[in-house]
């Protein structure tokens, strides 16, 4: 795989280089609420630039239906890109049409555009080959070398991660070189004790990753929604919490199989419950009641992990070589059910570990809770790659950099 700094020894100046960013951010309106994929990818974007190259950057947001959707344009993040690298960023209003094809056209050798959300065009994503082959023919043409940094999609099979690569000479940009590298520590030179920290809403997000690093991990603990499937095939009461019915075989597999192997496998002690979800929009107190995890309430649903499970959790990631976290521990977005993924945070912050988070709304979290980024090892900014990659599968859009 060619590196930025290989293609930078090359000489791109006056050369048109497609970037294949992450700035799926999440947006109120047309406010950022985190920016940390953009602040991601100003590297690579600022070192092009300086080498002369004329840079095209080039991402989705969102999950538009192959047209243009003016809810999720990228121009919030244009302006934000333009303001974090101190210089003015054009915006094309397309993808692949007279306003792109004019913007690139209009850059001065250090210049930076960003076109519009790749996903208003219905070829981007595909399952036809064809169609999106014809999309990244187009792509091809406004540029003449790519760039591949948006970490956050390479395990999609789009036409700008996996067929745009194949058009034009490419190299991976910093933030991915990062990545791999990151998720290597992870699979290939653990340092023990190996402990998986997993969170979210639903199990079946997980079961890939979990299977796989029930052969790798020494201690997993559990929060979140997904948690409540694993307190169900147990045999406890979950009451109205979130629960996956159809999962519950396969996560008394992998109980058992943890059991036979020696894996550490965490449940909670304790839950916040309430009969209601929380207004997240007032964040109104929600004064939420703390039960046993075998006793939930019929009428209530958890929603976060109780103070003696944060004291249990803290204290088995006290000791360990290397942690990655994936999914927040409750509703963190919510006060009155933030604390569990704070713990979690802290007990990350406090441990002389190898420290990953996996990206998704464990990386929003971090954030929004307000921890030093630098305080990590490294927070991802691809979830749901990060979570193929430990599950051992081919990413398209790593294999499409590969020479």
């Amino acid at each position: 795989m060619k590196t930025i700094d290989e293609l930078l020894a090359e000489g791109v100046s006056g050369k048109r280089v497609f970037v294949r960013a992450d700035l799926n951010v999440p947006l109120d309106g047309t406010t950022i609420t985190d920016d940390g994929r953009i602040r991601a990818v100003v590297p690579t974007v600022k070192a092009l630039a300086d080498a002369g190259a004329r840079v095209v950057v080039a991402s989705h947001l969102g999950r538009p239906k192959g047209a243009p959707d003016p809810a999720f344009s990228l121009a919030p993040a244009a302006a934000r890109l333009g303001e974090l690298l101190g210089a003015e960023v054009a915006f094309a209003t397309d993808t692949v049409g007279d306003s792109a094809t004019a913007t690139v056209a209009g850059l001065a050798d250090g210049g930076v555009a960003v076109i519009e959300n790749l996903r208003f065009n219905a070829g981007e994503t595909s399952k036809d080959d064809a169609e999106r082959g014809a999309f990244a023919d187009r792509l091809a043409a406004l540029a003449d070398v790519y760039v591949g940094d948006g970490f956050g999609a390479v395990h999609r099979k789009h036409a700008s991660v996996f067929d745009l690569p194949a058009r034009l000479p490419h190299a991976a940009g910093y933030l991915i070189a990062t990545e791999v590298g990151v998720l290597r520590k992870l699979t290939d030179d653990v340092r023990r004790p190996y402990v998986v920290v997993l969170g979210g809403s639903k199990v079946s997000d997980k079961l890939g990753v979990i299977d796989h690093l029930l052969e790798k991990a020494d201690r997993i603990l559990v929060g979140g929604g997904m948690v409540f499937t694993f307190l169900k095939a147990q045999g406890h009461e979950v009451g109205t919490s979130l629960l996956q019915e159809d999962q519950i075989p396969v996560v008394q597999e992998y109980l058992a199989r943890a059991k036979e192997r020696g894996v550490e496998f965490v449940l909670p002690a304790d839950v916040l419950v309430s009969s209601e979800f929380p207004d997240m929009k007032t964040k109104a107190p929600a004064h939420p009641d703390t039960v046993s995890a075998d006793v939930i309430p019929a009428d209530r649903m958890g929603l976060d992990i109780g103070p003696e499970t944060r004291t249990l959790y803290a204290s088995k990631l006290a000791d360990a070589g290397t942690v990655f976290w994936n999914g927040p521990m409750g509703v963190f977005e919510h006060p009155d059910y933030a604390e569990g993924t704070r713990a979690v945070a802290q007990a990350l912050v406090d441990s002389p570990a190898f420290t990953v988070v996996g990206g998704g709304d464990s990386a929003a979290a971090v954030r929004i809770l307000g921890f030093d980024e630098k305080a990590f090892g490294h927070i991802s900014t691809g979830g749901g790659a990060s979570l193929e990659y430990l599950e051992g599968k081919t990413l398209p859009g790593l294999a499409a950099l590969e020479d």
